[in-house]
């Protein structure tokens, strides 16, 4: 049973999660559990990653219709889809990143990340919130995961840096990064991000011994040895000017069951940011 702690009156409630595209066979049935997952958790802004694409509508699209929220999308992300496809439903389909917001986007761009060892450079979802104190940008999106590919692994997350702390982005409010960026907080590759960002988790009192991608999982991608049974979804933050800071209320992740079926293999980080 899922126990979930309360909102905030005030502030912004932040969620990221990677919902697993279409892969295991399972997702129309996992699909409704994400929703029923999200409105529990009532979020303002939802970083989404691995999500799906076909025939026009994206799954992004989907959720923020069925919570009455807004959304965004962003395509290509990581990892590329299977190729053949293993099931026909997952023929033609696009994964992307999406962003689901409780306000209006005002602006939507596509950055794209460094890239050696694939035939296509995976983009971040930048978007532009009409947040009531101001101009609320949040990033989102997925980073390389394989061992082989740890050069490219480095340089997106350096580039993501670069784009999370472009002084275009100053304002009234934090730079949110919401993604999963398939490393583990003392690695190597997030050592960029953690120089110039806020690990909400961590100022939040996360647990410390926190995991977004657990082995005991029956989904778990046993082949992920580098990510398995590590914290590897975060949200981050950036004070919106020089000088400022980010207050972080709480930080909890979410990754039990919906009716019998996990909706994802990946947990659902939660971070409350004070007003």
């Amino acid at each position: 049973m899922t126990v979930l702690r309360a909102k905030t009156v005030d502030g912004m409630r932040i969620v990221t999660w990677n919902v697993w595209w279409r892969f295991g066979g399972n997702w129309r049935e996992r699909e409704p559990r994400i929703v029923s997952r999200l409105r529990d958790l009532a979020p303002d802004v939802v970083g989404l990653q691995e999500v799906w694409a076909a025939a026009g509508v994206t799954q992004a699209d989907l959720i923020a219709d069925a919570l009455g929220m807004h959304a965004a999308f962003a395509a290509p992300s990581l990892p590329p889809p299977p190729d053949p496809p293993e099931s026909p439903d997952q023929m033609g389909v696009v994964l992307g990143s999406g962003l689901v917001s409780r306000w209006p986007i005002l602006e939507v761009s596509h950055r794209r990340l460094p890239s050696t060892h694939r035939a296509f450079e995976p983009v971040m979802l930048l978007a532009t919130l009409d947040h009531p104190a101001g101009p609320l940008h949040v990033l989102t999106g997925d980073t390389e995961w394989e061992p082989a590919h740890a050069d490219d692994h480095l340089a997106q997350t350096r580039r993501l840096a670069e784009l999370a702390t472009d002084p275009a982005l100053d304002g009234p409010l934090p730079v949110l990064v919401a993604a999963d960026l398939n490393a583990a907080p003392d690695s190597v590759e997030m050592q960029p991000l953690l120089e110039v960002m806020t690990d909400t988790w961590t100022a939040g009192g996360g647990d410390p011994r926190g995991r977004t991608l657990r082995s005991e999982h029956p989904f778990a991608p046993l082949e992920a040895r580098k990510q398995l049974d590590r914290r590897i979804d975060y949200v981050l933050a950036r004070p919106g000017r020089p000088g400022g800071t980010v207050d972080v209320r709480r930080a909890f992740s979410v990754g039990d069951p919906e009716d019998g079926l996990h909706p994802s293999d990946h947990d659902a980080v939660v971070i409350d940011l004070a007003p």
